[in-house]
C-alpha cells in the first residue's frame, strides 16, 4: 500500500529576523508565501530545503526530500540543455535517462534544443530549462524560490502557470514577493510580515488562474493593501 502523502512543517522562530512562526504546507498543494523582500522568506524555504541560512533558529522542521528552483538559473554554461537537466542524476552516479530527459525537454515547449547551450538561450528558454531540471528530480516537495521574477510579464506568466501545471501531485511553496502571482498560483496563500504569518483566502476556482479575472484582481488588491499596511 502505497503511504498517504505528508505535510511539511516549519515552526520556530530567527530572533532578529521574523517573529516566531508555523507554516504548514498540506500536501499535493501549492502555497504562496508572499512578503516584502528581507522577511524572511527564503530563509523558511531554506530550511524546509535543509540548507545553511546564516541565521539562528529555535525550532522545527518537519520536511521531505526536496527539490529547488531559485531566481537564478543556475546552468552550467558548458553543458547543453540535455546535460543540464539531467545534472543531478549525473552528479549522483546514477544511469542516464534520456528518453526521460527528452521528455521533459518537451514538456517545457524546448523540443529540438536539447543540444543547445545556455548562452544560446533567452531569459525564458533558460528558466524552462530550470523548471525541467527540476521536474528531473521527482522529489515529493518542490521549493521556488522567486523564480518568475526576473521575467517580463508575459513570460511570468507563460512560465509561471507552466510550473503549476507540471508540478500537479506534488507538494510546492512558490516564494513570492508578487501579490498577482501569488493570487493566480496559490491554492493558499500565506503572507509574512515582521509580526509573523497570516494566511488569506486564495480566488475562487482552481490554479492556474486568469490573470484578469475578476476575483483574482480582487485578491491582488487585498494582498497588496496587506503588504503596505
Amino acid at each position: 500500500m502505497t503511504a498517504a502523502p505528508r505535510s511539511v512543517r516549519v515552526t520556530g522562530e530567527a530572533p532578529g529576523l521574523f517573529a516566531p512562526v508555523d507554516l504548514t504546507l498540506p500536501p499535493l498543494s501549492v502555497t504562496c508565501l508572499l512578503g516584502a523582500s528581507g522577511v524572511g522568506k527564503s530563509t523558511l524555504l531554506r530550511l524546509l530545503a535543509g540548507l545553511p541560512t546564516g541565521v539562528a533558529f529555535r525550532g522545527r522542521v518537519e520536511r521531505l526530500p526536496a527539490a529547488l528552483m531559485g531566481q537564478d538559473a543556475g546552468l552550467l554554461p558548458w553543458l547543453t540543455v540535455a546535460q543540464n537537466v539531467g545534472l543531478g542524476a549525473r552528479l549522483r552516479g546514477e544511469p542516464e535517462a534520456p528518453a526521460r530527459t527528452a521528455r521533459l525537454i518537451e514538456a517545457v515547449g524546448l523540443e529540438g534544443s536539447a543540444g543547445r547551450l545556455p548562452a544560446q538561450l533567452s531569459g525564458g528558454q533558460r528558466q524552462r530549462v530550470a523548471l525541467a531540471r527540476t521536474l528531473a528530480e521527482d522529489r515529493p516537495l518542490v521549493l521556488l524560490d522567486e523564480p518568475f521574477s526576473a521575467l517580463d510579464v508575459r513570460l511570468r506568466l507563460l512560465i509561471g502557470d507552466m510550473a503549476v501545471r507540471l508540478l500537479t501531485g506534488r507538494t510546492v511553496l512558490i516564494v513570492t514577493h508578487d501579490p498577482a502571482e501569488a493570487a493566480r498560483l496559490g491554492d493558499r496563500i500565506v503572507v509574512m510580515t515582521p509580526e509573523g504569518l497570516s494566511e488569506q483566502p486564495p480566488p475562487r476556482g482552481p490554479i492556474p488562474r486568469r490573470h484578469d479575472a475578476p476575483d483574482v484582481l480582487a485578491t491582488q488588491a487585498r494582498l497588496t493593501g496587506r503588504l503596505i499596511a
